[in-house]
C-alpha cells in the first residue's frame, strides 16, 4: 500500500494573481494499492457524496496519465481518500487530487518521473501551477510557465498564522474566472507588480511591516466581490486586526495573515458572513515548508 498526504494551498496571496501559492497544514490523504482487477473507491470526509467514484475521478485520471507515460499497467486499483479539505472553496482540493494521484502512481510504477516532471504534468492537468506547485513542493512558491515548462522558486514560509474562514457554499474556479475582465487598467497592473515585489521581499526577509503594506490587490478581488457576499466588508474591517486579508485562490474562502488575535479575526469574519446570510467557520493554520508526504 502507498500512502500520500498532500497539503492544502492558498493561491494568489493578494497581488500575486496566478503566480504565488502557499502550502498550509491541512491535508487530504490518499491510500492506493494494487488489486487483482477493477477499480475500488472509498471516500471519508469531504466529497463522500459528491466525487465520482469511477474512472472519471480526478485522482484516477491523474494516475492514468503517469501509467500511460511510463507504460505501466496495473490489473486493478483500490483507492481510499480521507479528505479534510473542503471542495471548491479555494483551498486547492483539486490540486491535492492531482498531486496525490501523480505521486502515488509514480511510486507504484517505480519512481520513473522526476519531481519537476510531476510538476509539469500536474500543471498541464490543472491548467496553472499556483496551487499544484506548493501542494507538491511545500513553502511559498513563485511560478510561471515558460516554453511549456514550469519555472519556479520555493521560499521558506514566514513565522505567522493563517486564519482561514470557509463559507458554506462552493464556488468553481471557472465561475470565478468568468467574473474577471478581459482587460485591466495600466495603473492597476503597476499596482499589483509593485505589491507583489514588496510581498516577496517581505516574505524572504520576514519583514512583517512590508508584508502588511503588500497584501492588497486590484486585478481580481474587486471583480469577485459579488461572488463572495461580505467580502468587501471583510477586506476593510478585518485588516485592522492583522497583517492583511485576501481571497484564497478563486474563493469563496478568505484568509487573514496574522501574528496575534487569531480568534478575534476568525470570529469577526464568521460574523460578517452571517450578516450576509452565509454560514461559515474558521480555522487557524500554520504555513508549512513540507509539501507532499509519501509513505509505503
Amino acid at each position: 500500500m502507498i500512502k500520500v498526504k498532500v497539503p492544502a494551498t492558498t493561491a494568489n496571496l493578494g497581488p500575486g494573481f496566478d503566480t504565488l501559492g502557499m502550502s498550509l497544514e491541512l491535508y487530504n490523504e490518499l491510500e492506493v494499492s494494487e488489486v487483482e482487477s477493477g477499480l475500488e473507491f472509498e471516500v471519508v470526509g469531504y466529497g463522500s457524496e459528491e466525487l465520482d467514484l469511477d474512472e472519471n475521478n480526478l485522482i484516477y485520471q491523474s494516475m492514468k496519465r503517469v501509467f500511460e507515460i511510463v507504460d505501466y499497467h496495473p490489473q486493478g486499483l483500490k483507492i481510499k481518500l480521507n479528505n479534510q479539505i473542503p471542495l471548491a472553496r479555494g483551498l486547492g482540493s483539486s490540486a491535492t487530487a492531482i498531486v496525490g494521484g501523480l505521486v502515488a502512481a509514480n511510486k507504484l510504477s517505480g519512481d520513473k518521473l522526476s519531481r519537476d516532471e510531476l510538476l509539469n504534468l500536474a500543471t498541464e492537468i490543472e491548467g496553472h501551477p499556483d496551487n499544484v506547485a506548493p501542494a507538491l513542493l511545500g513553502g511559498v512558491v513563485i511560478s510561471t510557465i515558460k516554453d511549456g515548462q514550469v519555472v519556479y522558486k520555493k521560499l521558506s514560509v514566514p513565522k505567522l498564522n493563517i486564519v482561514v474562514c470557509i463559507p458554506d457554499y462552493q464556488l468553481s474556479t471557472v465561475e470565478a474566472r468568468e467574473s474577471l475582465p478581459t482587460e485591466v487598467k495600466f495603473e492597476d497592473a503597476i499596482f499589483n507588480l509593485s505589491h507583489t515585489g514588496l510581498l516577496i521581499t517581505g516574505l524572504i526577509t520576514e519583514d512583517y511591516k512590508l508584508i502588511k503594506y503588500a497584501l492588497d490587490d486590484k486585478l481580481h478581488q474587486p471583480y469577485r466581490q459579488e461572488l463572495v457576499p461580505g467580502l468587501e466588508t471583510i477586506l476593510e474591517e478585518v485588516k485592522e486586526d492583522c497583517l492583511g486579508v485576501t481571497i484564497s485562490g478563486s474563493g469563496p474562502t478568505v484568509v487573514a495573515f496574522s501574528l496575534e488575535k487569531e480568534e478575534k479575526i476568525g470570529e469577526k469574519m464568521v460574523d460578517i458572513f452571517s450578516q450576509n446570510n452565509i454560514k461559515a467557520k474558521y480555522l487557524v493554520l500554520n504555513p508549512t515548508d513540507q509539501g507532499v508526504i509519501l509513505k509505503r
